[in-house]
């Protein structure tokens, strides 16, 4: 018995698409990076919707996945107003939902302008910008966020960051619509 004689395939390169392209954060051929961008209307003033939006504690009330928020630090320096916090997500996967624990930092810039991180195990970072611009009686909301994941949790982590992005969104707009009456 002699085994077949092994073919080679021709070399196939690719281009992948930019969430997909090797990350330059520290290199790493394993993280991969990807961003979305969301855009709600709350019938609020900017300033109430900003530190509504900024007070990490409220998100238990509107964020879908957060179940408990411990702040660490709260200090004001030349950059602004920053505070650090220990959030609990509860994530679904699929009947089953998997406690994570992770770390998080939001800073409100004089500019009024809010920068959020969020980095998790195993490897996953959610960076935000989010701006607060006057709209007749209320604020557009504009929130872009830029993950950086392990190839393989990217889709994954994606999908459940926007969907619960878009719905923590649409809940602070529901709470100031509640507020008016």
């Amino acid at each position: 018995f002699r085994p077949a004689p092994r073919q080679i395939m021709p070399s196939i390169r690719r281009t992948p698409p930019d969430h997909l392209k090797r990350s330059s954060y520290g290199g790493s051929m394993w993280l991969s990076r990807s961003r979305f961008e969301l855009r709600e209307e709350v019938p609020g003033a900017p300033h109430d919707v900003r530190t509504f939006y900024a007070d990490l504690a409220n998100m238990k009330l509107v964020h879908p996945l957060v179940v408990a928020v411990d702040c660490l630090a709260d200090r004001q320096d030349a950059r602004g107003r920053c505070r650090e916090y220990r959030v609990r997500d509860r994530i679904p996967l699929g009947p089953f939902g998997m406690g994570v624990t992770y770390r998080a930092t939001v800073l409100i810039a004089p500019d009024g302008v809010v920068h959020t991180e969020a980095r998790q195990f195993p490897n996953v970072r959610l960076s935000g910008t989010v701006t607060f611009v006057p709209l007749g009686a209320g604020t557009t909301v504009t929130e872009a966020v830029d993950i950086e994941a392990p190839r393989p949790l990217l889709g994954f982590t994606i999908a459940q960051a926007e969907k619960a992005h878009a719905a923590m969104l649409a809940a602070i707009r529901h709470h100031f619509e509640g507020s008016l009456g």
